[in-house]
């Protein structure tokens, strides 16, 4: 038996030399393309299945990343199990003509709930009128598109913890929203 190092009894005349890194690298490809495949990563890893559509409440105005609703409501999520991203489609002062123009953006094919916070931003720009008609317009687009939609209204605000503006949440108050949505969102997911 021979004690050869084993780089040296593989290059014995067996294969030209760089050849066996190059079969190992794609054998390790191959081998990573199947385990991402039979766990379901390839592709559907990075889309959103969440989206969060709406004004400041919704992008979190006021507090730290990590803090606004849909990310909170993504940890809770996480935490039972569910591998779904949640994706923070929030824009602070828009109105829901601004959110129905960005719908076709902020959604995919992988989307399967939305979380509409349509907001007060209509009324404080003298807009209020249209607030109706855009939000029918974005329940109708996600009906095409098969998507389930959340309605987080103004109302659901109502006795969570403020920031001194009066209008926006603070992390617990986000976090509470959170607690809220999540079974209304796991639902939605689960049908």
């Amino acid at each position: 038996m021979s004690y050869a190092p084993f780089h040296k009894k593989w290059g014995e005349g067996r294969m030209p030399a760089g050849s066996f890194g190059r079969q190992v690298r794609r054998q390790a490809a191959a081998l990573f393309a199947a385990c991402c495949f039979a766990s379901g990563t390839i592709g559907a890893a990075q889309a959103a299945e969440v989206v969060a559509l709406g004004a400041s409440n919704t992008y979190g105005k006021g507090v730290n990343r990590g803090e606004d609703f849909p990310a909170q409501l993504e940890a809770m999520l996480h935490a039972k199990g569910l591998r779904v991203s949640v994706t923070n489609a929030g824009v602070n002062g828009d109105t829901t003509a601004g959110m129905l123009s960005r719908f076709d953006g902020a959604v995919d094919g992988s989307t399967r709930v939305l979380l509409l916070q349509p907001g007060g931003n209509d009324f404080r720009k003298g807009v209020g009128d249209q607030r109706a008609g855009n939000v029918s317009a974005i329940l109708a687009k996600a009906s095409q598109h098969h998507i389930k939609v959340v309605m987080v209204e103004n109302g659901m605000l109502r006795g969570l913890p403020h920031q001194m503006d009066g209008v926006h949440l603070t992390p617990d108050g986000y976090r509470m929203l959170a607690t809220a949505l999540l079974p209304r969102v796991t639902g939605s997911l689960r049908r």
